[in-house]
């Protein structure tokens, strides 16, 4: 019985052997596999950070031109364009228009012509001026509305130029 015992005692041990080898082999496959995953996680981040700083990028484009088509409808682009040379048209003769253009010393003058028109009316005279400032308006509206957007800026934004 002893030696077969022996034999049971070697066989435990090499079955022992076998399972620490295979365990040991277990343990390399998964440092393996660990390695191999923190790499793909280092990858998989190194691609996410690539893809935040694009979307970033275009984030500050898309700002960018939003705010350079805000400030271009509210300083001079075509919708100031449109609305002064219409209101020219219409409204000429009060010099509405140059108010909105930040002329205000020229537009009080088209106001102050036409009130004094109004006023001498009975006169020949006044209604002469008040047509006259009129035709003015109407010109200038004309004017503005010919214009291309960036003569138009040009011109009467940053080029400040006041009559015609």
């Amino acid at each position: 019985m002893s030696e077969e015992n022996k034999d049971l005692g070697d066989k435990a041990e090499d079955a022992f052997d076998a399972a620490k080898d295979k365990a040991k082999d277990l343990g390399d496959k998964a440092e393996d596999a660990f390695d191999s995953a923190k790499e793909k996680a280092g990858e998989f981040a190194d691609k996410a950070e690539e893809k935040a700083n694009d979307f970033a990028d275009e984030a500050k484009k898309t700002a960018n031109e939003f705010s350079d088509g805000l400030n271009k409808a509210v300083g001079g682009g075509e919708n100031k364009k449109m609305l002064v040379g219409i209101l020219a048209i219409i409204l000429g003769q009060f010099g509405v228009h140059k108010f909105l253009l930040g002329y205000q010393k020229e537009g009080f003058i088209m106001l102050g012509a036409t009130i004094l028109g109004y006023i001498t009316a009975c006169f020949v005279i006044g209604s002469f001026i008040v047509m006259g400032v009129a035709i003015v308006g109407l010109v200038e509206g004309i004017i503005y509305l010919t214009k291309s957007d960036e003569d138009f800026y040009n011109t009467y934004q940053i080029g400040k130029k006041p009559w015609f």
